[in-house]
């Protein structure tokens, strides 16, 4: 078959999307403190390779296989190993469905920073891609419960999640929650200001590589070149009107608009465009977006009174503005597109739709992840020990330190008890201080 233009597209939206997991790495590893910006990083990393492996050997086939469990799942075992589409397009179609998974299983490494077993998370990766995301996806997207032959999907009405609000973002918000309540806040959060981002400059470009890479995580489905375009615009408007409702959050609230307002702003933009972005006028757009914008930055302010310490707002962004755009469809989806929404004459069908498929979404996820999360913490331990996490996460987990500084930045360090070779003559007691963001 002579390559298209379709097919050149489809493989520059994966790797656009591809490239949004390093970006990931840089926005989150600017967030942590000067110790652990390596492992939050190689959380990411790690990600990459776990996931790959388990998406081509059976994750693919079962996002879209023969259903299983009542169309909870598809099975594992028709394309196990992409052998029965060797010689297909689809395989185009798998190597973009990859890239989502990735991603979706590295967002939720930010909320447990600076404290968790890179062993542990290693585990945690691919068995969660596997009972978790895997399922999910079938559910949504590849024919289960909630598409229009699914039992709820048939019952209710199919929910419309074009690129992922479901699947990735309340899937990855709902997964962070479930970690962090059996991980624990880190050592002296809330009160050390050691744990303030040291690397805002990392975390801006981190944002833009995000941003970048949205182009193809939202349009690489598009169907037709007016469809294209409309999600295009919408995902230029959405995070840049969530930029401005979270800016202007910061400045009344705090009496200042940060950097990492902005960047965080239109990650959150970002997440609530993504289920709606080829279902919603770029009015619209402009509406779900501030709105975002300020839901998230309210939700991320709570943190600190509820006592959760969500490292690096991966709740707060991704799971509030995820439930956001999913539910905002019920009022606004265009009848142009598909379901009307509430406001366009389409009464409340497809908004009992999307809540429910919110609440499906959030109950599998969250038994799910629990179950896997507490069998990895009695087993193995999930969590860095004290002098550990004192010490530093990067020393200690990976004997290296991100930054060659004098009077290092890496925090307090025995030399011996961590580093391998001569990195421990790099490191002298006493005259560490933390970086104060």
């Amino acid at each position: 078959m002579e390559i298209t233009a379709g097919h050149v597209w489809t493989i520059v939206a994966a790797a656009l999307v591809f490239f949004m997991t390093p970006g990931l790495a840089l926005f989150y590893g600017g967030m942590t403190r000067a110790k652990g910006v390596l492992n939050m990083m190689m959380m990411s990393f790690i990600s990459i390779a776990m996931v790959s492996v388990v998406w081509v050997l059976w994750g693919y086939s079962m996002s879209g296989g023969d259903p299983l469990l009542g169309g909870i799942t598809g099975s594992p075992v028709p394309s196990f190993a992409l052998a029965d589409i060797i010689g297909s397009e689809d395989l185009l179609g798998a190597a973009y469905g990859g890239t989502f998974a990735i991603i979706t299983v590295a967002l939720i490494s930010g909320a447990i920073a600076d404290r968790a077993r890179f062993g542990a998370w290693a585990v945690f990766v691919p068995v969660w891609a596997t009972l978790v995301y895997a399922p999910l996806a079938y559910m949504v997207w590849g024919g289960g419960l909630l598409t229009e032959d699914g039992a709820v999907g048939s019952a209710l009405g199919e929910a419309i999640d074009f690129a992922g609000g479901l699947v990735v973002h309340i899937n990855a918000g709902v997964a962070a929650l479930i970690l962090i309540m059996i991980v624990g806040a880190r050592q002296g959060f809330g009160k050390d200001p050691s744990q303030r981002p040291h690397n805002l400059p990392l975390v801006m470009l981190g944002a833009a590589i995000l941003w970048f890479g949205w182009f193809g995580f939202n349009a690489g489905a598009a169907g037709t070149a007016e469809q294209a375009g409309l999600i295009w615009i919408n995902t230029l408007v959405a995070p840049s009107a969530a930029m401005l409702g979270w800016l202007l959050t910061e400045r009344i609230r705090d009496r200042h608009a940060t950097s990492l307002g902005a960047a965080s702003g239109a990650v959150a933009g970002l997440v609530a465009i993504t289920p709606a972005c080829a279902n919603v006028s770029p009015v619209w757009a402009v509406v779900l977006g501030f709105v975002a914008g300020i839901c998230s930055a309210l939700a991320v302010g709570l943190k600190y009174r509820m006592g959760m310490d969500d490292s690096l707002d991966v709740i707060g962004v991704h799971l509030v503005s995820g439930v956001v755009g999913t539910v905002a469809l019920g009022f606004v989806a265009l009848p142009s597109e598909g379901t009307a929404g509430l406001f366009y004459g389409g009464g409340f069908g497809l908004l009992l739709t999307q809540v429910v498929a919110v609440l499906v979404s959030v109950l599998y996820c969250a038994v799910l992840t629990f179950v896997i999360a507490f069998v990895i913490d009695k087993t193995i331990g999930f969590r860095i020990p004290e002098r550990d996490e004192i010490d530093g996460i990067d020393i200690t987990q990976h004997a290296e330190s991100g930054y060659a500084l004098a009077g290092d930045a890496t925090g307090s360090f025995t030399p011996g008890r961590h580093a391998a070779g001569g990195e421990a003559a790099a490191f002298e007691p006493g005259r560490s201080q933390p970086v104060r963001g």
